[in-house]
């Protein structure tokens, strides 16, 4: 305990017996005073005062003991008092033991109001994934008849289909990111395959926009859930496609860090700091007027839950760099 602490500490408790200080010298006042009418000695009188004195300051210095340690004592239980008011000091007075029922009256609501918020929270989130899941059906039947004819209007809408299906994917993202479990599995994996494959998922944008791609090599194993870096990748991708009008598309590999790299319009510089807030989506999200900010608040999130991190590095009109680092930690293979 500080120096600082222990006058606070001094201070207050002298608040707060001051009547009853105020009363103890008021006594020795008359005590003294009676003591001189009978024209008693002073010595006699000073002698009474000063064992009265000792052993006031016997049980106050006792007394202040105790209230130190149940100050210490209310401090610890402030740390873990979300969890229930167990281990208060026992109440001493009548209004010691009003405030603690007051305090368990409290606690009682707060946890009636937590679990009905709980039930209300899971029935949405099984209301919603419910509905995600039941969309794919519909939305793959669309893609079958779709296929059945090759048209510039076939193309169009099967190219609007696929945005449809990656809003509906993204939707099941946060609503498993958002719940209390997850369904991470951690295994080795080639990280050339895991880009190929969104590659090719992405492939009906890049020859609709025109745009050119440039894949090297990456002979990299990394540590990581497959489905879940495919989804990180994945927006990546969409992102450099939304912004990117003409150029070219890189992608490849430092080490352990996957980077991609679009000529787009790039970011401000402004918002690069915010970039991966839930609900933020800059200056080009304002721009397109159909940006969520929920795409890259998802990649963090995912992210970090794998180990990994996320470096974004942009120039208006001269593109954007995404570097995904893909540090291992230290997590069992599956």
């Amino acid at each position: 305990m500080t120096d600082q602490n222990r006058l606070k500490l001094i201070y207050e408790y002298l608040r707060q017996h001051k009547k009853g200080l105020l009363l103890f010298f008021l006594f020795a006042l008359i005590y003294a005073v009676v003591f001189s009418m009978y024209t008693l000695e002073a010595e006699a009188v000073l002698y009474s005062m000063a064992l009265c004195l000792a052993a006031g300051g016997v049980i106050c210095g006792l007394d202040f003991a105790k209230y130190v340690s149940r100050h210490k004592r209310m401090q610890e239980l402030s740390a873990q008092i979300s969890l229930g008011l167990r281990g208060l000091p026992e109440a001493q007075n009548l209004v010691e033991q009003d405030y603690e029922m007051l305090l368990k009256g409290l606690q009682d609501e707060k946890n009636r109001i937590a679990t009905a918020a709980d039930q209300e929270r899971s029935d949405m989130l099984d209301y919603y994934t419910l509905w995600a899941h039941q969309i794919k059906t519909p939305i793959a039947a669309m893609r079958i008849l779709l296929q059945q004819e090759d048209s510039d209007l076939s193309r169009e809408l099967e190219a609007q289909l696929f945005q449809v299906s990656r809003y509906v994917e993204m939707v099941l993202s946060y609503l498993r990111l958002e719940g209390d479990t997850t369904d991470f599995m951690f295994g080795r994996h080639s990280l050339e395959e895991l880009v190929r494959k969104e590659v090719r998922r992405y492939a009906p944008l890049f020859v609709r926009k025109r745009l050119g791609l440039d894949l090297k090599e990456m002979n990299v194993p990394v540590l990581t859930d497959e489905k879940w870096l495919r989804f990180v990748i994945g927006q990546v991708l969409s992102n450099s496609l939304k912004y990117t009008v003409r150029g070219k598309i890189t992608i490849y590999a430092e080490g352990k860090t996957l980077v991609i790299e679009d000529t787009g319009i790039g970011i401000a510089p402004e918002d690069i700091p915010r970039l991966g807030q839930k609900g933020f989506t800059g200056a080009n999200g304002r721009r397109d007027q159909k940006a969520t900010g929920l795409g890259l608040y998802l990649c963090r999130q995912v992210l970090t839950k794998l180990g990994h991190s996320m470096a974004i590095f942009s120039e208006p009109g001269k593109g954007t760099q995404v570097r995904i680092c893909l540090q291992e930690a230290k997590l069992r293979t599956e």
